[in-house]
């Protein structure tokens, strides 16, 4: 017997199975031409877009419901400056030597380097912090339960959504990213920088490495028993 409260399934679609075959196929073709870039135009996004895209990222599930996640939009130039310093910091630290030769030699395909003026050219930046106590309401001071997946799944939301409506995304992890509690003004007791994403238009010149266009085959990401 259910001892707790709940209402109608009201607002599930379903469909015939030849239209949900060719829906997912078509989410597919599009989950395709998302890229991962590193040029981006300063051509501006309205914020409504971005607020759309976090409150997408804010419909994911997570543990107990109790969404353990914040997103900081950045669009000042002056907090954008900050965060390059601080990431180009210790992005020079990690190419001298600190990542090591294997991490550095898997990047080569890649083209990475430690500049990364991106974090000042593009149009928006979206820090995502995850956050150990807190609950469905603001005031709630619960612990959190699987943060690390809830916080991964909300940010794969947000960078779909980010692409559906049309922008282009870069997932940026330097190593430490205390920098972001500082910089965002964040709860360092409470809160912990899960991710930046870079999100805006691609730069005319934008390009996208051979290296990532190479995606396992389904007959090495799945197995159907």
């Amino acid at each position: 017997m259910q001892d707790h409260a709940n209402r109608p399934l009201s607002d599930f679609i379903e469909y015939p199975q030849d239209e949900m075959l060719s829906r997912a196929e078509s989410f597919l073709d599009n989950c395709k031409r998302r890229h991962s870039i590193r040029s981006f135009s300063d051509r501006p996004v309205p914020k409504e877009i971005i607020e759309a895209c976090i409150k997408t990222a804010g419909t994911a599930p997570s543990g107990a419901n109790h969404q353990p996640w914040h997103f900081v939009a950045i669009h000042s130039a002056d907090v954008k400056k900050q965060i390059r310093q601080a990431a180009e910091d210790l992005e020079r630290s990690f190419y001298e030597g600190r990542a090591g030769e294997e991490w550095l030699d898997a990047l080569k395909p890649l083209g990475t380097d430690a500049q990364k003026p991106y974090l000042e050219h593009a149009p928006w930046l979206i820090a995502v912090f995850s956050q150990k106590k807190g609950g469905i309401h603001t005031e709630d001071k619960n612990t959190n339960y699987y943060v690390h997946e809830s916080v991964g799944l909300a940010t794969g939301f947000l960078i779909q959504a980010l692409h559906n409506a049309g922008l282009a995304t870069l997932t940026h992890t330097p190593k430490p990213m205390s920098f972001l509690t500082d910089i965002c003004g964040r709860d360092r007791d409470n809160e912990r920088p899960y991710m930046l994403l870079i999100a805006g238009y691609p730069s005319e010149d934008a390009t996208v490495p051979e290296h990532a266009l190479v995606k396992k085959p389904i007959e090495e990401i799945a197995t159907f028993l």
